[in-house]
């Protein structure tokens, strides 16, 4: 007999449903996701996935292998999930300690990008131009928030990613590993197809609206835009 939980004060559920905060995220070093396909792109790409969460009724698909599960009432699930229209699956997953890789040749830097939907897209897209590292820089929105989380669409698992407070110091190690930085921009800057290409590349992204921080764009080696028609 499969036991139901069908209460919001279950100890269980209340630390599920404090993984909203990014306090606990951080505390537990675990993060919530929501939906089959989220899920199966974590277990494609090895990522620990502690606990399994499925609203009562929901079939439970085959690749969910041995993972424990714990089935919920559809008002508990409605508790902790944080869509308009939750599937009924959700995962708790276990952050990867951030290891700094030798081999990138293409890397992102984020400068405060603030908005979660713009920054998931951000990786989304970085994941799909082939670049292999995305570095976030202060002042850039939690990672595991649960609007990033969706809109990477499972590109935060295939793609390495790492926290970092200091831009300024980590362009010129950058520079000195033989990559040529480049900064997303308006001012003083050429057409990206005017650019020589390079072996080893960074790419600066700014702020939604005040763009790169002074700092961090003085210390890139080249400013480009993509031309608007």
């Amino acid at each position: 007999m499969i036991t139901i939980i069908t209460s919001i004060q279950n100890n269980f559920i209340k630390n599920i449903r404090k993984l909203h905060t990014k306090k606990e995220r951080y505390n537990t070093h675990t993060f919530l996701i929501e939906g089959f396909h989220l899920i199966e792109e974590a277990l494609k790409s090895k990522w620990s996935i502690e606990h399994v969460i499925i609203k009562e009724g929901i079939h439970v698909p085959a690749w969910y292998g041995d993972l424990p599960i714990t089935y919920v009432s559809e008002r508990v699930f409605a508790h902790i999930s944080q869509t308009e229209t939750p599937q009924g699956i959700a995962g708790v997953v276990k952050m990867k300690e951030e290891v700094i890789h030798e081999e990138h040749t293409h890397i992102l830097l984020i400068d405060a990008v603030q908005d979660p939907g713009n920054l998931g897209t951000i990786i989304r897209t970085a994941d799909a131009a082939g670049f292999s590292q995305v570095v976030l820089g202060k002042g850039t929105v939690d990672l595991y928030n649960d609007k990033v989380i969706r809109a990477t669409q499972g590109s935060l698992f295939h793609i390495d990613i790492q926290q970092d407070n200091n831009l300024e110091e980590t362009i010129p190690k950058l520079q000195e590993a033989g990559f040529t930085v480049y900064a997303s921009a308006l001012e003083d800057a050429k057409p990206y197809k005017e650019v020589t290409k390079q072996e080893k590349v960074a790419l600066i992204l700014g702020n939604e609206g005040a763009g790169i921080s002074d700092s961090v764009l003085k210390a890139a080696d080249e400013r480009i835009h993509i031309p608007i028609y």
